[in-house]
C-alpha cells in the first residue's frame, strides 16, 4: 500500500483501497461565518453572507486579483477547488500552530489554494471519470500539472510558491521519478503541503473508495513516514489539534489582517473575477427532500452523460458516495450492470444511453454490484427526459432492489415505526435509543457494514434557561429536535439522550460521512434564528465515531462521549471524530487470529502486535481503549501495563446475571528503530515503530470451565488491535532494525 498522492481524481491516493464532506486537517471542524467573533472580521458584513459567498470572500482576500485563477478552477471542477480550499486552511492552521514566520505562512497558504490549478486545462473525460485513472491517464494528468506550474511561473513572482507546488509531489526518500530532491533538500513548505494534501484526499470520498477516518488516515501517514513523507513533520501534524480559537485566528488572519492589495504582491497581470451566487428554488427543495428520503436508488444523467443526481438510495445500494460521482461521466461499469439471467455483461446495453438515443423508456431486471461487490437483483426503470419542444435533456434511472433478503435498512425502518418518543421533542427517547443501538451494533458487526453515532450537546444551555426562562429552553430543545429530524436520512434514528443532549444513530454510514453530516447540522443550527431567544442563534458541539472491530454498545457510546467532551474542551461549536472505523476485509488488522496457549497454559491469547505509530501515540490510543471499555489499570511499571476487563457472564451462560468474568490483559511495549538509508549521500534516518506484546488470561482459574472464553479473549485482542491500528507482527529479518526498551510511565501520566 502507498499513500502517494495522485495528480488525478482530486489528488486521490493512488493505491489506497478506501472512499461527504472531508474532515479538516485534525478531524475537527469549526467556524461558519457567524461562529467567528465580530472583532475577527473585516468591516464588510461577512458573517451575514451565505456560506458559499463566505468561502468566495476567503479566497478573494487570500489571493487578491489571482482569485480569478481559483474561480476558473471552481467552474472547471468544483470538487478540486473545494479540496484546495480545505488544504489551504489546513496548512494555515498548521503554520499558525508551529509559529512559522508570516512570509512562510503566506506562501504556504497560497500554494495550498493553487496546487491543483493545472486541472483547469485537463479534459473532462479525465476529471469526470468515476473510476480510478489508468497509468497512461495518470501520466497525462502529470502533464497538466506541469502546465499549472507554467501558469503560476508566468504570473507569480514568488519562486517559493512555485517551488512549494513543484516539489510537493516528490517523495522524501527521492524514489519518485522526475523529482530529484530528497529529504531536507525539498522545501519545508512542499513537505508540509504534501502531508495536508494526502490527508485531505484520504478523508474525502471517491467513487472507487470511501473516505477514511482521521485515525486511519494518520496511520497511513505514519506507515509512509520516511519514504514518502518527512517523519518529523508527520509527527508534528499528528499532534495538531485545531481548537475553535485557532480556527478563529486563521479566519481572522484571512478576513481581517489580509486584504486584496496585500495579497496582490504575489501576482502580476491578472484580472479578478466576481463570484456569482445562485438561488435555490422551492421546487428544487421539494425535489431534494423527496429524492433524499427515497429508499430506491435514483440517478439523473444529462445528455452529455454526466451524473447530476445520485440520491441516498443510490449511495446505500452501491456504497458510492454522491460527492464522488456527481458531475462525472456516467458508465454502466460503475455499477457493473449485468444480465439477471445469464450474469454476462456483454448481453446488456446501457439503459441510460438507450433512453437518450431512442427517446424510449425501458424496464428490465438486471444485476448490479452492491457495496460489497456482490450481485444484487434490481428492476431498472430508465426514462428519457424530453421537453415539449422535443429537446432531450438526459435520462432518469430508478433502481428498485428486488432481492429476497430483507435488508438492514428495512428492519431499521420497522423499528422506528414502533419507537417510543420523547414527549417534548417528539424524537425517540432514551429507552428506544438503547434498544436500537444494541441491535445496530450486533447487526452491523455481523454484516461488516459501517455504523456511526453522532452525539450533540447544545452549548451553554443552562445560561439559556437562566437568561430567557425554562419555557424558552424547551422551545430551543423542540426546534433542535425538529432540525435533526428534518436534516437526517430516512434510515437514521434521532433520540433525545438526556437533557440538552441528542444522539443520531446512522445506519450504514462511515466515520467521515457522519462527521460531514455533523458539520452540516452544526452550520444549520448556528445560522438558525430562535424566536424564543429574540432571534439569536445557538451553537452545538458534536462528537462522532464509527463502530470498529471489538466494539460493544458500551465502548462505542463511551468513545462518542469522549469525542463530544473533546469538542467541548476545544472551545465548543465544533465537530470532533474519534475511532478508526471498520477497515477493509483484506486489512491484516481485521483478521481474527486464533487464540494460542502459551507454555504455562495460563494465557488464552499471547501475541505480538506492530503499529507504525510512535510510542506516545500508541499510549494515547491505549488510554482511549481503557476509558471506552471501562478497564481497570492494575499496574504500570517500566515497559508494561496490566489491565483488568470484566465480561458479562450472561453472554456465555443461559441465565440472567450481571456478574462479570474478569480478564487480565498484560501489554509489554518496546520501541523498534529502523534505520533507513537515504540516497544521494544523505544521512541515515531512524524511524520509530511500536511493538506491543499482548497476553490475555483469566484472573480466576475456576472460570476456565465456562464456554466462549476464547472467543471473548480474541474479541478483546481485536479491540486492542483496532485502537492501536496494529497488525500481528511478522518476523523482523531486517538487520537495520533495533529493539529498545521503553519506560511508559512518563507517557501514560502525560495528560
Amino acid at each position: 500500500m502507498t499513500a502517494n498522492v495522485s495528480p488525478t481524481n482530486d489528488a486521490s491516493l493512488a493505491a489506497v483501497p478506501r472512499a461527504n464532506e472531508a474532515a479538516d486537517a485534525t478531524g475537527a471542524s469549526a467556524g461558519p461565518p457567524n461562529a467567528v467573533p465580530q472583532e475577527d472580521l473585516d468591516p464588510v458584513s461577512v458573517s451575514q453572507l451565505p456560506y458559499a459567498a463566505y468561502e468566495n470572500r476567503l479566497v478573494e482576500v487570500r489571493l487578491g486579483i489571482a482569485s480569478s485563477l481559483f474561480t476558473a478552477l471552481r467552474h472547471k471542477h468544483s470538487p478540486t477547488a473545494a479540496h484546495s480550499l480545505r488544504v489551504a486552511m489546513g496548512c494555515s492552521s498548521w503554520a499558525f500552530a508551529l509559529g512559522l514566520p508570516s512570509d512562510d505562512r503566506d506562501q504556504l497558504e497560497v500554494a495550498g489554494l493553487l496546487h491543483d490549478v493545472g486541472k483547469i486545462g485537463a479534459p473532462d473525460r479525465l476529471l469526470l471519470k468515476p473510476e480510478e485513472l489508468s497509468g497512461d491517464e495518470m501520466k497525462l494528468m502529470d502533464q497538466y500539472r506541469l502546465s499549472g506550474l507554467n501558469i503560476l511561473a508566468n504570473c507569480c513572482p514568488s519562486q517559493a510558491i512555485v517551488d512549494a507546488i513543484r516539489h510537493s509531489g516528490g517523495w522524501y526518500n527521492g524514489q519518485r521519478p522526475n523529482y530529484p530532491l530528497v529529504a531536507e533538500q525539498i522545501p519545508c513548505n512542499a513537505r508540509m503541503l504534501a502531508i495536508v494534501d494526502a490527508f485531505d484526499s484520504m478523508t474525502s470520498d471517491h467513487a472507487y473508495r470511501r473516505a477514511m477516518s482521521r485515525e486511519r488516515a494518520m496511520h497511513e501517514l505514519f506507515s509512509h513516514a520516511g519514504t514518502q513523507f518527512d517523519p518529523d513533520l508527520v509527527q508534528s501534524f499528528s499532534e495538531l489539534r485545531i481548537t475553535a480559537q485557532l480556527h478563529r485566528k486563521v479566519i481572522g488572519h484571512w478576513l481581517k489582517t489580509l486584504d486584496p492589495n496585500q495579497s496582490n504582491r504575489f501576482w502580476r497581470n491578472l484580472t479578478a473575477a466576481s463570484p456569482t451566487n445562485t438561488a435555490t428554488s422551492a421546487e428544487a427543495l421539494f425535489q431534494q427532500k423527496l429524492l433524499g428520503n427515497m429508499y430506491d436508488a435514483v440517478i439523473f444523467v444529462d445528455r452529455n452523460m454526466q451524473i447530476i443526481q445520485w440520491n441516498h438510495g443510490a449511495e446505500r445500494l452501491t456504497g458510492i458516495a454522491a460527492s464522488s460521482v456527481l458531475n462525472r461521466t456516467w458508465s454502466p461499469t460503475l455499477l457493473h450492470i449485468r444480465d439477471a439471467r445469464t450474469g454476462v455483461l456483454e448481453t446488456v446495453g446501457c439503459p441510460i444511453a438507450y433512453c437518450i438515443s431512442s427517446g424510449v423508456q425501458s424496464l428490465q431486471r438486471l444485476l448490479v454490484a452492491n457495496r460489497n461487490n456482490q450481485p444484487v437483483v434490481v428492476d431498472v426503470h430508465a426514462v428519457p427526459v424530453i421537453a415539449t419542444d422535443g429537446t432531450t435533456y438526459g435520462a432518469a434511472m430508478l433502481l428498485h432492489d428486488v432481492s429476497p433478503e430483507t435488508t438492514l435498512e428495512e428492519r431499521c425502518h420497522d423499528l422506528r415505526d414502533q419507537a417510543t418518543k420523547d414527549p417534548l421533542t417528539q424524537v425517540a427517547n432514551r429507552a428506544e435509543f438503547d434498544r436500537v443501538h444494541q441491535l445496530y451494533v450486533t447487526t452491523h458487526l455481523e454484516r461488516r457494514l459501517p455504523y456511526s453515532m453522532i452525539m450533540c450537546d447544545i452549548d451553554r444551555f443552562k445560561s439559556i434557561n437562566d437568561t430567557y426562562g425554562h419555557q424558552a429552553g424547551d422551545e430551543v430543545l423542540k426546534l433542535f429536535g425538529q432540525l435533526l429530524k428534518s436534516e437526517c436520512r430516512a434510515d437514521d434514528l434521532v433520540a433525545r439522550y438526556g437533557g440538552e443532549e441528542f444522539a443520531i444513530l446512522c445506519a450504514d454510514c462511515t466515520n467521515a460521512a457522519a462527521a460531514g453530516r455533523g458539520e452540516q447540522l452544526r452550520k444549520a443550527i448556528s445560522e438558525l434564528p430562535v424566536p424564543a431567544l429574540n432571534g439569536k442563534a445557538v451553537t452545538v458541539s458534536f462528537g462522532v465515531t464509527e463502530i470498529q472491530p471489538g466494539d460493544t454498545p458500551e465502548s462505542m457510546l463511551s468513545r462518542t462521549d469522549r469525542a463530544l467532551f473533546d469538542a467541548k474542551r476545544m472551545g465548543r461549536n465544533i465537530v470532533v471524530q474519534l475511532g478508526d472505523g471498520l477497515p477493509d476485509a483484506a486489512d491484516p488488522a481485521t483478521r481474527a487470529d486464533a487464540p494460542s496457549e502459551n507454555e504455562n497454559g495460563r494465557a488464552i491469547v499471547d501475541q505480538a502486535l506492530l503499529t507504525p505509530v510512535p510510542l506516545s501515540i500508541a499510549i494515547e490510543k491505549l488510554r482511549g481503549f481503557v476509558l471506552d471499555h471501562h478497564a481497570e489499570v492494575l499496574s504500570i511499571e517500566a515497559d508494561r501495563v496490566e489491565l483488568q476487563i470484566g465480561v458479562r457472564r450472561k453472554r456465555f451462560m443461559q441465565r440472567r446475571s450481571d456478574q462479570r468474568i474478569p480478564f487480565v490483559v498484560m501489554l509489554v511495549f518496546s520501541e523498534l528503530q529502523v534505520s533507513v538509508s537515504a540516497p544521494n549521500g544523505q544521512p541515515q534516518r531512524k524511524l520509530c515503530r511500536t511493538q506491543v506484546h499482548v497476553i490475555i488470561y483469566l484472573k480466576c482459574s475456576r472460570d476456565r470451565r465456562m464456554g466462549g472464553l476464547s472467543h471473548q479473549a480474541t474479541s478483546i485482542l481485536t479491540g486492542i488491535k483496532s485502537y492501536l491500528m496494529a497488525s500481528a507482527e511478522t518476523e523482523l529479518a531486517d538487520p537495520n532494525t533495533t529493539r529498545r526498551t521503553v519506560n511508559i510511565l512518563a507517557h501514560w501520566f502525560k495528560k
